[in-house]
């Protein structure tokens, strides 16, 4: 997670505090467009999406976030399907008609622009890198790029199979998605274009033959559950110091404990007892750097009354023991 947080904040080193950068590059032209806005922005966010037009129809947007959640606002019509890929972080929708829908490293997540053109937009853990691949229904149906064409790809098919009455779906990483995505985020300049526009082709092919009946389709959530579940977290991490058990958890904010379980993985990506395992190391590696507070006092502030056990899972996190990894920073 350090390694992903300072990658993406090396790639946004130019974009100010409390901006949105988006770069477009025009189909057919040399010409690029370079906006910047402040609106809607959080203070201490930064926001930076870099667009190429691949073909009539066809859009592909790099994105790289900063910020715990912020506003977005577009114009796309009822007929675009976006396809997005995370990279890395973990992303999440509150869309129309009440859906949210969470997704996180390597998976691919469906659902249809209206959906999401005024809606929240929230960070689980505080940044996030993927890209977008935007289709317009009509213009595609009217103009298919060659290789497409020529493989019979019939793009309201492939929406209705993937969308269907849902509007929204997802699926999780696998070999296939990492595949037609492992090499288009680091291009070369003069090799992006092109290879964009052979990968695009590749995943709506893939697309096409895949169904979504075999794969294990992640599901979205209703708002009100997912805003009890980030009440839970932040209770929790509030106050790292102490134990709380589900059934308690689930007792007081008065949701199924099954659900509770569920929706916390959709939305921050791990179970609840290995999220919080992975926070009270975190930040117990924060107050190590930081304080010359004694190891066991730190052990005791992240919930661990043993320090031989705090030992062993800040070992298990961080592949060091706390005593060698306050070393460093002394």
């Amino acid at each position: 997670m350090e390694k992903e947080l300072c990658t993406i904040t090396g790639k946004l080193r130019d974009v100010p505090a409390g901006n949105c950068v988006n770069i477009s590059h025009l189909l057919g032209t040399s010409d690029i467009v370079k906006t910047s806005s402040s609106e809607d922005v959080p203070a201490g966010a930064r926001l930076k999406s870099e667009t190429y037009e691949l073909y009539p129809g066809i859009e592909l947007s790099f994105h790289c976030y900063l910020a715990d959640h912020f506003h977005i606002r577009h114009c796309h019509g009822i007929s675009v399907l976006s396809i997005d890929h995370c990279r890395a972080g973990r992303i999440g929708w509150e869309m129309k008609g009440g859906l949210s829908l969470y997704f996180g490293n390597g998976d691919l997540s469906f659902h249809y622009t209206d959906k999401c053109s005024d809606s929240e937009i929230t960070l689980p853990l505080g940044y996030y890198e993927g890209l977008s691949i935007a289709l317009d229904l009509p213009v595609l149906q009217e103009q298919l790029p060659g290789l497409l064409n020529e493989a019979g790809v019939d793009v309201s098919a492939l929406c209705l199979k993937f969308c269907g009455d849902r509007e929204t779906a997802a699926l999780p990483a696998s070999s296939r998605i990492e595949h037609i995505f492992s090499e288009v985020y680091d291009l070369p300049e003069q090799m992006k274009l092109p290879y964009l526009k052979l990968k695009c082709q590749e995943l709506l092919m893939f697309l096409n033959m895949a169904e979504p009946a075999g794969e294990n389709v992640l599901d979205p959530h209703y708002s009100e559950q997912v805003s009890v579940i980030r009440r839970i977290h932040d209770r929790m991490t509030e106050h790292p110091e102490k134990r709380y058990t589900i059934d308690e958890l689930a007792k007081e904010y008065l949701i199924n404990t099954a659900a509770l379980k569920n929706i916390f993985k959709s939305v921050y990506g791990m179970p609840v007892a290995a999220y919080m395992k992975r926070y009270r190391i975190t930040k117990a590696a924060d107050m190590l750097r930081s304080s010359d507070v004694s190891i066991a006092d730190v052990a005791r502030a992240v919930g661990y009354e043993s320090q031989s056990k705090f030992s062993a899972a800040f070992k298990d996190i961080m592949k060091i023991l706390p005593t060698d990894y306050r070393r460093q920073y002394t």
